[in-house]
């Protein structure tokens, strides 16, 4: 006998979406979800890593060109973040990108979007550790490899515990480190533009190529410092009235982040001579230096550091699991993803999460060499997930057949337009071989996919699935 294709056997006393258990906002209660200042401290943070605190030198090297880059990424990531308002309204669910690629484009393109998405969380949370080390060991000196993995471990598993706890700790944590990190660089953003020198600021193209090139160059840099604009869009249903708040915390940790890193970067050049800056390895401390004298500044900026490290960290750890229990609900992911604790945390993510990072932190010391096309891969990755969304809401514009203002209908087109190239420009900054593998990476996730579907008894479409023949024991 056929078996009907809408009851598969594993989805037997699940709700009608395909839910192992009720949706997180049933567990956790509005005392348990995350309000507007902490949505928008999770975007702010996850954002806000440690990549800021060593742009400026990066950036000397290529030039002032520097500049009118940064102000063009900033308006395509606030464009984007206006998408992300804008689907996060129309699909107020947890899962992000995933979510609205799959309501958009089918499950193949929402489970690819969260693959994507995946491998970005857990292999760009030790690019975080890394980096974090480095601060840290601004006081321990702990050289060997040993020790760099060692303390590196230790930034990776603090946050793992601190999830676990719940996401009422996770907000309040988040909300700390945001601002402990935001204030000092405010400091440097608006204090030093009074201490600016225009011979400081060095030639408009360092780089000795063309200008095309060191645009190229300067884009890939500044691209990936504005992943995690989505955060909250992963956690939508983990934070109060989602489809008014996740519009307001996207675009304003967009906005102040963006306004915070050109102001700070330009604080920056204006205080440390150009050759100088080049060759730092901290430049907010060599600023502040320069501004008041002695070697204080350098101990508290990495202090500032280290807090908007743990902070990310903390923030990552999160996303890492939750856009996986988003997949898995729908049945694109093990179902062991989708189980919350008592605390309503998705145990399985996290932990799973966790012992990726700590095999890439372990990679990357091993391979140190490696460890740039790590970052490149990182930043391929999350353009995937970023491209979809924003083709999704183009799709909706152009097929939706809203009676809606030709001017309202123009500006939400434009704006989805502008996304859409943003998204593309990270591809191309990424690189060739950032790309190579992110391919490669991507299609070790198609037999995951095709493992899901047949554990649920289906090919093809869900929506229009012929009823299959009984297996043995069917």
């Amino acid at each position: 006998m056929g078996r009907p294709h809408t009851v598969p056997r594993h989805a037997k006393g699940r709700t009608r979406t395909g839910d192992p258990r009720p949706r997180a906002d049933t567990d956790l209660g509005a005392a348990g979800k995350l309000g507007l200042p902490q949505s928008t401290a999770l975007v702010v943070g996850n954002i806000v890593g440690t990549g800021i605190f060593l742009l400026p030198a990066s950036l000397a090297a290529i030039g002032t060109i520097s500049f009118p880059v940064m102000a063009g990424t900033t308006l395509g990531a606030i464009a984007l973040a206006l998408v992300f308002g804008k689907l996060g309204a129309r699909i107020p669910t947890s899962g992000g990108p995933y979510a609205y690629a799959r309501n958009a484009f089918g499950e193949f393109m929402g489970f690819w979007s969260a693959w994507s998405f995946w491998l970005t969380a857990w292999g760009g949370n030790a690019g975080i550790a890394v980096a974090w080390v480095g601060y840290v060991n601004h006081f321990l000196h702990w050289d060997s490899t040993a020790g760099k993995t060692a303390i590196g471990l230790v930034g990776v598993w603090i946050p793992v515990l601190i999830n676990l706890t719940g996401v009422r700790n996770i907000g309040l944590f988040q909300t700390v480190t945001t601002v402990l990190k935001f204030v000092p660089l405010i400091f440097v953003a608006i204090v030093g533009l009074f201490f600016v020198r225009s011979e400081n600021f060095g030639p408009f193209n360092a780089t000795g190529g063309s200008a095309w090139s060191a645009v190229a160059l300067a884009l890939g840099l500044i691209l990936f410092i504005y992943s995690g604009m989505e955060s909250v869009t992963i956690v939508a249903e983990r934070v109060k009235d989602p489809a008014r708040n996740v519009g307001r915390a996207s675009v304003s940790g967009v906005l102040a982040c963006g306004i915070l890193y050109i102001l700070a970067t330009v604080a920056v050049f204006g205080t440390v001579p150009h050759g100088e800056l080049a060759r730092s390895t901290a430049p907010f401390a060599d600023s502040l230096n320069n501004m008041f004298g002695g070697t204080w500044a350098g101990h508290a900026m990495a202090v500032c550091a280290i807090i908007s490290g743990i902070g990310a960290l903390n923030g990552w750890t999160m996303l890492v699991a939750e856009m996986p229990m988003a997949a898995a609900r729908d049945g694109l992911f093990p179902a062991a993803f989708a189980r919350l604790s008592r605390r309503g945390a998705p145990v399985t993510g996290i932990l799973v999460g966790a012992v990726l990072t700590t095999l890439m932190l372990v990679f990357a010391y091993l391979s140190e060499n490696t460890f740039n096309t790590i970052l490149l891969f990182a930043s391929f990755t999350t353009a995937i997930p970023y491209f979809f969304s924003a083709a999704a809401q183009l799709f909706w514009l152009v097929t939706g057949g809203r009676a809606v203002s030709r001017a309202r209908m123009a500006k939400d087109l434009t704006v989805a337009v502008v996304a859409l190239v943003f998204s593309f420009a990270i591809v191309y900054a990424s690189g060739e071989q950032a790309v190579m593998l992110g391919i490669l990476a991507m299609l070790v996730g198609v037999p995951v996919f095709i493992w899901a579907k047949a554990r649920r008894g289906e090919y093809g479409s869900r929506d229009q699935q012929p009823a299959l023949p009984a297996g043995p024991g069917g």
